[in-house]
């Protein structure tokens, strides 16, 4: 019964899916600052995927020194100046991207899927479940995420791999309390009610009726919690303690730059940049998306 009423559910979905989908394109257009952060953010992406093809001094990304060119002031050759060891400090910020970026998506995700796992399950099992997860959720809540990143990236060790582990598990709390409420509202609908009528199993009702219809607000989250990764991620390496030199990344380039500032400030200026860009673009495409996707949230 269930398998010949979910085909007919689709095809009747199908259309009014579609129509929510052109008005919500439609009320994005209609925004110039989500509009930018939509442009700033595919312009991230872009060098995220391209950057270190397209650095002008290839050789740099690779480990090149020229101790002839060090501290070289910003020119036509080098708009940004060169670094300590002569290397171009612009190369070195179009290959981080890929790094900074790449990490940024993989703790969103991470953290996401997680949270999301416990969340739905919390809210949908209710009872001691419900009571053991948001507890063990609320102690994790208690510590500072960027301290606990950084007890558990310190405890795993340097890379690239154990930075983005460890900021993905200091991340998904926020996701868990999240979904949970949305579980929680979403189980007592009536759509709910007839999938358990028609003989659906708990898992099906909650990974392919609840779920489905919670996606909105974990996607706005997780468009605004992009920033606030890529800050993460640049705060351990600034620090020491995600990726180091040679590989470039925004927080070892920001790093290594305090050490000759201010006379040296250009080699500062660029991974600044292009942190604050990437930040700001994530930022105002995620409000797009809250006013888009969440009309409850809407200004």
């Amino acid at each position: 019964m269930s398998e010949l009423a979910d085909p007919i559910a689709a095809t009747a979905a199908g259309p009014v899916r579609r129509e929510k989908l052109a008005r919500a394109l439609f009320r994005f257009r209609q925004s110039r600052l989500s509009l930018l952060g939509a442009a700033i953010v595919a312009l991230v992406l872009f060098f995220a995927l391209f950057g270190s093809v397209l650095a002008p001094y290839p050789d740099d990304v690779r480990g090149s020194v020229s101790t002839a060119a060090r501290f070289l002031a910003p020119s036509a050759a080098h708009p940004f100046g060169t670094n300590e060891v002569g290397q171009d400090v612009l190369s070195l910020t179009m290959a981080g991207t890929t790094v900074s970026v790449l990490a940024g998506f993989g703790v969103v995700i991470i953290g996401s899927l997680l949270g999301t796992l416990v969340g739905a399950v919390a809210g949908f099992a209710g009872g001691l479940v419900d009571e053991a997860l948001m507890r063990f959720t609320d102690l994790v809540l208690t510590i500072p995420s960027l301290i606990l990143a950084m007890a558990i990236a310190a405890a795993l060790g340097p890379g690239f791999e154990n930075m983005v582990l460890a900021i993905s598990l200091s991340w998904w709390p926020g996701y868990a309390r999240l979904v949970r409420g949305e579980v929680l509202a979403a189980r007592e609908e009536v759509y709910v009610t007839a999938a358990r009528a028609i003989g659906a199993s708990p898992a099906r009702v909650l990974f392919r009726h609840i779920l489905p219809n919670c996606l909105s607000p974990i996607i706005v989250k997780m468009s605004l919690d992009m920033g606030f990764a890529i800050l993460t991620v640049a705060g351990l390496g600034f620090i020491g303690i995600g990726v180091r030199p040679p590989t470039p990344e925004w927080g070892t380039l920001l790093s290594t730059a305090r050490s000759y500032m201010p006379d040296y400030w250009w080699t500062a200026m660029a991974p600044g940049m292009a942190m604050f860009l990437a930040v700001f673009g994530f930022n105002l495409l995620g409000d797009g998306l809250r006013d888009v996707l969440d009309p409850r949230g809407r200004r």
